[in-house]
């Protein structure tokens, strides 16, 4: 028996959300007495043995090229080496790949599907799971009454920790993967910017900020904290700043450490996206803001007197620090 993890990656970079899913799923195996294997796919420039410092007992690498490969080949070579591995729990994360391939293994395993999962199994026999339910505004408890289940776990539900194995046995793997229906024609990557889906700490702004002339107090607060910037719906609308940027019920779903938004009132709409930040900081010049009610700081002001003041003070206690 064991707890097989699609460790992800990306550019050949394993994601930070690989090293929560394999921290949670060596704490599920501990509780099973079940091996904790991961699985990669692609190639894969960092160092693999990295794995074995979270907890995995064993790395399989599936050897199968799969840059002409669609979700439906990758999630076939994954429910097949996990089937082949005696996989009672198989882990990913419950980001956008996740949540794609997350079902399709379901099917091809037989097993059921809990996305959103924030807390190890409380129960075994049927497995019962705590998880996020509409849009992070309630929690329940989900059960899985079948033989084998898929897990995704919400990011930054699970805190990392390492569990140096260091027996951990490193193998690679070959297996039949599905024909595509789909070709790539064209693939173009952003570059040099921190992916809001990654990033730590995100600053996020609204239409308080009166323009996308305005926008450069807030890149440079950004750069200041290594953090990415995002912003509300309407600004996206009306141009402002990329669609990519922006977050909410309709834009990412993201859950970082700390998210600061400023001049940004608070529809349920977008706090929809973000409330599962571990900490949010509301900036507005409106003490009635909707945000107040769910940030856990506040600062009422105006965004052109505070952002600056804030730029200013980090400053200085990076130089003097």
């Amino acid at each position: 028996m064991s707890v097989v993890v699609f460790a992800e990656s990306w550019n050949g970079t394993f994601k930070k959300g690989t090293f929560e899913i394999l921290t949670y799923a060596h704490d599920v195996a501990k509780k099973m007495d079940a091996k904790c294997i991961a699985l990669t796919i692609g190639n894969i420039s960092d160092d693999i043995k990295v794995l074995a410092k979270y907890g995995a007992d064993k790395v399989l690498s599936i050897s199968n090229n799969f840059d002409a490969c669609d979700n439906k080949g990758i999630s076939s070579a994954i429910a097949q080496i996990a089937d082949a591995e005696g996989a009672k729990i198989l882990i990913l994360s419950n980001t956008n790949t996740g949540k794609t391939i997350g079902p399709r293994i379901a099917v091809k395993m037989d097993a059921s599907f809990i996305s959103n999962s924030i807390e190890v199994p409380t129960e075994s026999s049927p497995l019962v799971v705590k998880k996020k339910s509409f849009s992070g505004k309630a929690f329940e408890m989900a059960q899985s009454h079948t033989d084998k289940t898929v897990i995704a776990l919400s990011p930054n539900a699970y805190s990392i920790t390492e569990n140096n194995n260091d027996s951990c046995e490193f193998t690679t793997v070959d297996c039949q993967v599905d024909d595509t229906n789909v070709t790539s024609i064209k693939v173009e990557k952003a570059s040099g910017k921190i992916s809001l889906a990654e990033a730590e700490i995100v600053i996020s702004a609204g239409r308080g900020l009166k323009g996308p002339d305005n926008w450069g107090m807030i890149e440079e607060l950004a750069d200041l904290l290594n953090a990415g910037t995002a912003c509300s719906k309407p600004v996206s609308d009306i141009g402002w700043r990329p669609h990519s940027e922006h977050v909410g019920q309709t834009g990412k779903a993201i859950a970082p450490n700390l998210y600061i938004a400023i001049g940004i009132s608070g529809a349920i709409q977008h706090l929809a996206g973000v409330n599962s930040s571990k900490v949010m900081v509301a900036i507005n010049t409106d003490p009635e803001a909707p945000f107040f009610k769910a940030a856990d700081y506040g600062i009422v002001g105006d965004a052109f007197e505070v952002v600056p003041r804030l730029i200013e003070e980090i400053k200085q206690f990076k130089s003097s620090n």
